[in-house]
């Protein structure tokens, strides 16, 4: 159950331009820009809860099973259709304007968000 845990952003690269890209506004990029952002997983086997902490006490979560297709929702509030796949230890889901890869390397989150050539590297260390 590698991905269990709090995690607590650390560092992060590409991240305006990321936001910029999928439509966040201004004022939002701003308040996240230097926001620990905490990520919170509960894994039991394929079966994940998966909560991200944001600025001004903002929070989603995602429940999902490994394979299987289910609701997912965005920071924006947008919800989607969606299937998480497992690929060699790491976490792989198409939102609707990006891809996105989760793994852990050692006692670290790494979240890679990629739309078209621009991509966000964030990176989270266990709490």
């Amino acid at each position: 159950m590698a991905f269990s845990g709090k995690w607590e952003l650390e560092s992060q690269e590409g991240y305006d331009a990321f936001c910029k890209l999928v439509g966040i506004p201004d004022d939002i990029i701003q308040k996240g820009r230097d926001f620990k952002t905490v990520t919170e997983v509960v894994q039991s086997g394929n079966d994940f809860t998966w909560t991200q902490h944001y600025p001004s006490n903002a929070k989603v979560t995602n429940n999902f099973t490994i394979g299987k297709e289910c609701d997912m929702h965005t920071i924006g509030g947008k919800s989607f259709k969606a299937t998480v796949n497992m690929d060699g230890g790491k976490l792989t889901v198409s939102f609707p304007n990006y891809h996105q890869v989760n793994e852990v390397s050692g006692d670290k989150l790494i979240e890679t968000s990629t739309a078209g050539s621009v991509v966000l590297k964030r990176i989270s260390k266990k709490i």
